[in-house]
């Protein structure tokens, strides 16, 4: 084994230990609370499908790599490739949905209270527990595609075309259906980008203007204390930053590689350890004392102060 090989499956072992820990733990927290309390909030309910999503991620493609890295197993077979394969998918795309479906339901829930946010915020619980059920449903249909279009080696007759697509052999396809396939995927994740970054954009005014109004209420000394509405907004913009980094790095590295006819080992590593950087950060980063409390305890204090 290459030394470099070594490194770098301690590197991703590392990852995927810290990632499957952080998510789990968040996961049994909010799954206790549900035991103990036969509820849960709105938003506890959408971290848990994010939690779970990017479990299922850092398995799925940590699990390989470092089989490939230690070499337990060059390659998997067929039916293998194709579920690990399935479940990246699904997963990555739910973990970007379900991260989007925060973002925007955690900006209604801030907004002002003006006479069409208050109908919406009365229904908005049902409609995330219809989303969320939807976004399952539909990934699971639309990403049994994914599988069909990988095809491996073992079915493949012509060995001069093959390459290593992850720690699978895949056969290269037309160059147009790659590139057809590669915007189908890419699009989806543009626009829940998008999404992420306007309601972000909104959070941020609506508790930028909401401090200005309570200082000018509450006080006229200057406080060296951050408020509540700073901390928000830092932990906003670190969310969005972390996200936006990482999955666009991990989208071009993806779509490069779905496009390239010349891979090397060190692409693919590279592109798995980026891919799976938000799903190891994102339970640190939405903790629920720093992120839904802060929330929360401006929105308490926006009605009040209404």
């Amino acid at each position: 084994m290459e030394s470099r090989n070594l490194a770098i499956g301690i590197l991703i072992s590392l990852q995927s230990a810290l990632g499957i820990l952080g998510n789990v733990s968040f996961l049994f927290q909010y799954l206790l609370v549900y035991y103990n309390e036969h509820t849960l909030k709105t938003v506890d309910l959408i971290l848990i499908h994010v939690f779970t999503s990017n479990s299922l991620i850092i398995l799925s493609t940590g699990v390989p790599q470092i089989m490939r890295m230690f070499e337990w197993k060059r390659f998997f077979n067929d039916v293998e490739c194709k579920l690990i394969l399935y479940i990246q998918r699904l997963c990555r795309s739910l973990s970007i949905t379900s991260t989007c479906l925060l973002s925007v339901f955690q900006a209604i829930t801030i907004s002002p209270n003006v006479s069409y946010c208050k109908e919406l915020k009365i229904q908005l619980p049902k409609y995330v527990h219809l989303s969320i059920s939807f976004l399952w449903i539909l990934y699971m249909i639309v990403n049994m595609v994914f599988p069909m279009y990988t095809a491996t080696k073992s079915n493949s007759k012509n060995k001069t075309k093959m390459r290593n697509f992850e720690f699978c052999p895949a056969l290269n396809q037309d160059k147009i259906v790659e590139s057809l396939y590669t915007v189908f995927w890419v699009f989806p994740e543009v626009l829940f980008s998008i999404l992420i970054v306007c309601s972000s954009i909104s959070m941020i005014v609506i508790l930028y203007e909401h401090k200005k109004r309570v200082q000018c209420i509450l006080s006229t000394h200057a406080s060296t204390r951050i408020s509540p509405e700073s901390r928000a907004t830092q932990n906003i913009l670190v969310l969005v930053c972390t996200f936006l980094a990482f999955y666009t790095i991990s989208s071009i590295l993806q779509g490069y590689m779905a496009l390239s006819f010349n891979l090397n080992s060190w692409l693919v590593n590279i592109t798995g350890i980026i891919s799976m950087c938000f799903p190891t950060l994102s339970p640190f980063v939405m903790s629920h004392e720093s992120i839904i409390s802060g929330f929360c305890f401006s929105c308490i204090r926006n009605r009040k102060g209404k």
